[in-house]
């Protein structure tokens, strides 16, 4: 009696611990993202292909809608609710969370031997001595057009800033498509895909963007003021009702083949390819044939590890393969215009995604001009810079208007000299 009973207990331990060691090692990572458009990317090719290699670690993508993503981010890691790993946005919106204590120190991971400075740039200390978040892409600014549409009114691919008016004026006349797709009620779309997108062909860059950071140009100088002046000329070619126009209005507009340009980012690629449109693509156009090129090429996306995470050597592993040339493939081909920030070479398929990239070995990149230091304070230049951009295209303000309440925004808090 004594007997059965003991082999009982005993039985009944092994299989507990048998449980238990099961359960230890079936771990669940939850991931914070903006990148809502990625879900189903994320659940049919990126998670199956981390876990058939790292067995009792599974993910979960959660991602929050764009412009609600940093708030609620800064919600739930206050709360201590955020997921273990976190989508990083560039530059000083991550740095903030690093500082607080809300992200982990990832200096010391292996992988980082696969990014330049210059990658890991947007997620580093001032100084650059601490590395944050692990690069996964960046992105290109551009313009994206339907070929029939340029067919139908007889007109080529523009490349200098007159030539690109004067191929609004031909589709606007011939008047089957809206000539360009953008509206401006979410007013970040005017700023991102309208002034950081043609500016950069003005200020030159980063020539113009450090001398900003340093205090050598003002807002209000010519170089910032002149693509404000250009964008508000595109007022009469995005179609009727284009202030109500949200940013997924303007993305249907374009692949319901209703438009004929679209002010665009290369993430857009993933989306508009679902259209079945004859599609290509053109930089900013140059002020005068010959002048030099420049390209927004964007450090947009990394992944941090939550620093109350209560899995962090399995986050780590996922991190460790975010940073290896394995992750950089699968990301850049399942979504294409998302281009690799790895040191290993990435052979892309898509031809809309080539036709982007290969921009860099003819044009100067640049990086968006609000997004390293100069959006540290109050008011905040970067929203500052959505709500003028808007208004300067819907005519409410001049350009040396918006200008001027830009400068004084950042007057207001920022001194370079300090």
């Amino acid at each position: 009696m004594y007997r059965t009973t003991l082999q009982g207990v005993l039985l009944a331990s092994s299989i507990l611990a048998g449980v238990g060691t099961a359960m230890a090692a079936d771990v669940t990572l939850n991931i914070e993202s903006w990148r809502n458009d990625d879900l189903q990317i994320w659940q049919e090719k990126i998670i199956p292909a981390f876990e058939a290699k790292h067995p009792g670690i599974k993910l979960t993508f959660s991602p929050s809608a764009p412009t609600e993503y940093n708030a609620a981010l800064n919600a739930k890691l206050d709360a201590g609710s955020a997921g273990d790993l976190v989508a990083c946005r560039p530059f000083d919106t991550s740095l903030q969370l690093f500082d607080k204590g809300k992200l982990e120190d990832l200096t010391a991971l292996k992988g980082m031997k696969n990014f330049s400075d210059v990658a890991k740039a947007a997620w580093s200390t001032d100084d650059g001595k601490k590395t944050f978040c692990v690069p996964m892409a960046s992105v290109i600014h551009g313009f994206i057009y339907n070929k029939e549409a340029f067919e139908k009114a007889g007109v080529e691919v523009p490349k200098t800033v007159d030539q690109f008016f004067a191929v609004l004026d031909k589709i606007k006349a011939e008047g089957t498509y809206v000539p360009m797709a953008m509206g401006t009620k979410d007013m970040w779309e005017a700023a991102t895909m309208g002034y950081q997108n043609i500016g950069p062909t003005y200020w030159k860059g980063e020539e113009g963007r450090k001398a900003l950071i340093s205090g050598k140009e003002k807002l209000t100088d010519e170089p910032w003021v002149e693509p404000y002046r250009v964008l508000a000329k595109w007022k009469p070619y995005l179609g009727d009702g284009f202030e109500a126009q949200t940013y997924p209005d303007s993305q249907n507009l374009f692949t319901l083949g209703r438009a004929a340009i679209y002010p665009a980012g290369s993430w857009e690629i993933s989306l508009f390819n679902t259209a079945g449109l004859k599609l290509g693509a053109f930089p900013p156009p140059v002020v005068k044939e010959g002048d030099t090129c420049y390209i927004s090429d964007h450090n947009d996306i990394a992944m941090g590890l939550n620093a109350a995470s209560k899995h962090k050597e399995e986050a780590k592993a996922f991190l460790e393969w975010v940073a290896s040339p394995e992750f950089a493939t699968i990301y850049a081909n399942a979504l294409p215009g998302f281009f690799s920030l790895n040191s290993t070479a990435v052979e892309m398929s898509d031809p809309l995604a080539k036709e982007f990239v290969s921009w860099r070995e003819k044009c100067k990149p640049t990086i968006r001009s609000t997004y390293q230091i100069l959006s540290r304070g109050t008011p905040n230049l970067e929203n500052e810079t959505w709500t003028e951009s808007a208004n300067v295209i819907n005519g409410t303000d001049t350009p040396e208007a918006a200008a001027k309440k830009l400068q004084d925004c950042l007057d207001s808090w920022y001194k370079p000299a300090k």
